[in-house]
């Protein structure tokens, strides 16, 4: 019978992201081969995933994403012993109107694959009140199973007995109670946690967090919980994503990382080569590609030195003149004229486009995005529509260039970060997850 579980809570910072890495880790120590999931469109989680299971993890985004597709990405948990997909925000948060599949919630990603529900409660402040919690949880919507609770942070024995007797009165069982420990908090920065690749300390970090969840949680207890009769049958349809060309010159470093796995897989499963560089090391696209891709990442952090990256930005201009060249998000910044950092200090960017962002003012725009292209970007046709997502702390002083797209969150309301484009150059602000049918 298969094993599944998705981990989920009533709000974000219960401790999602800590509890999954560390039950992967402590399920993997067992010898179990675990494939861990990212419910809705975090670029950051699923590396972590990656660095708990040493499995790649990849996003299911309801939203974004047609069932077929949802359905072929977790076709790679054929070959496991346990999914453990982490959800995003509360369990029911979602967009108010249904995109490809659902409206983007962790429940739809449970309801959809059969797979139970694992809650994360940070009972902080309350003690029976927790119960009531997690009895709305269960209840607010057919079709869903909750398998149990681990409660994080709990103050005392005392507090966790009065906890565990509540959840016992409604028949929830408890799978676990974790007293406040800080030395297993992972940092944070502006956009969530800080990149699994920056951190020298995290495979300390997760075995920590194991070794805590093995001691204060029944694993065995948990692991019959998450018996579901559904798996996700063996598929390989089409991801409905286009490369955007056969040879990618794709920039990859600390201010370019913001790359959806699944959006590799699938350039790589049609045969395209992706050739990385890094322009914070001053290195441009290769000669050799046909395309280059920046994606998001941090580039405000590094604008310095990006900005003193001569090499970068005179190769990048000359890779521009018979090429085409996308940016998406921190991508697009770099391909605009300037970037004034938090300290209001403006660095020249690349100057393919007109772009001028600054963090100096930080305004958050996060949501999903719906765009119908203007003009074609690399991989995709005019009046293509795209789902994506947005997420950023910059304001826009000056879009001067033609408009890539008419772009419109997920409720179809006009959105004015429409992206813009110049020869062979374009750029939005929202990161592409899947093609719309």
């Amino acid at each position: 019978m298969a094993k599944a579980l998705v981990v989920s809570a009533p709000a974000s910072g219960a401790g999602k992201t800590t509890l999954t890495l560390a039950l992967a880790r402590a399920c993997r120590d067992r010898g179990l081969a675990v494939q861990c999931f990212k419910s809705g469109p975090d670029y950051i989680d699923p590396a972590f995933h990656s660095a708990a299971t040493g499995r790649p993890s990849v996003n299911l985004d309801s939203w974004a994403m047609p069932r077929a597709m949802i359905t072929a990405l977790t076709a790679r948990a054929d070959d496991a012993d346990l999914v453990l997909a982490e959800g995003s925000m509360g369990l029911f948060d979602g967009v108010a109107t249904e995109g490809a599949s659902g409206t983007g919630a962790s429940a739809d990603i449970a309801e959809m694959m059969g797979w139970p529900v694992l809650l994360v409660l940070d009972p902080k402040g309350q003690a029976q009140t927790a119960a009531a919690v997690a009895t709305g949880l269960r209840d607010f919507r057919p079709g869903l199973r909750v398998a149990g609770v681990v409660l994080n942070r709990v103050a005392s024995p005392r507090h966790e007995d009065l906890v565990r007797r509540a959840m016992a009165g409604v028949n929830i069982p408890v799978l676990g109670a974790l007293p406040r420990h800080a030395a297993i908090a992972l940092p944070e920065r502006h956009l969530g946690l800080v990149q699994a690749e920056e951190q020298a300390r995290l495979s300390d970090l997760i075995a920590e967090a194991a070794r805590l969840i093995a001691s204060h949680v029944d694993l065995d207890a948990l692991l019959k919980l998450a018996e579901c009769d559904r798996a996700a049958p063996h598929v390989t349809s089409v991801m409905r994503v286009s490369p955007p060309g056969q040879r990618i010159a794709l920039a990859r470093d600390a201010a370019f990382s913001f790359v959806y796995p699944h959006m590799l897989e699938a350039w790589r499963a049609v045969g395209s080569e992706i050739m990385p560089f890094s322009p914070l090391a001053d290195e441009g696209p290769s000669e050799t590609a046909d395309v280059c891709w920046l994606p998001g990442g941090y580039p405000e952090l590094h604008a310095g030195k990006i900005a003193a990256g001569r090499h970068f930005r005179t190769a990048l201009r000359a890779f521009a003149e018979t090429r085409p060249v996308h940016g998406e998000c921190g991508g697009y910044m770099v391909l605009g004229s300037g970037l004034v950092d938090a300290n209001g200090e403006r660095h020249d960017m690349t100057g393919l486009l007109g772009l001028e962002t600054s963090f100096a003012k930080r305004r958050m725009h996060l949501g999903y995005r719906q765009a119908e292209l203007k003009a074609p970007i690399p991989g995709h046709r005019m009046g293509a529509r795209l789902r994506g997502h947005e997420f950023h702390y910059a304001s826009i002083l000056a879009q001067p260039d033609v408009p890539l797209a008419i772009v419109r969150d997920a409720n179809g309301a006009d959105v004015a970060e429409t992206g813009s484009r110049r020869g062979h150059v374009s750029g939005t602000f929202f990161h592409l997850i899947a093609e719309a049918a």
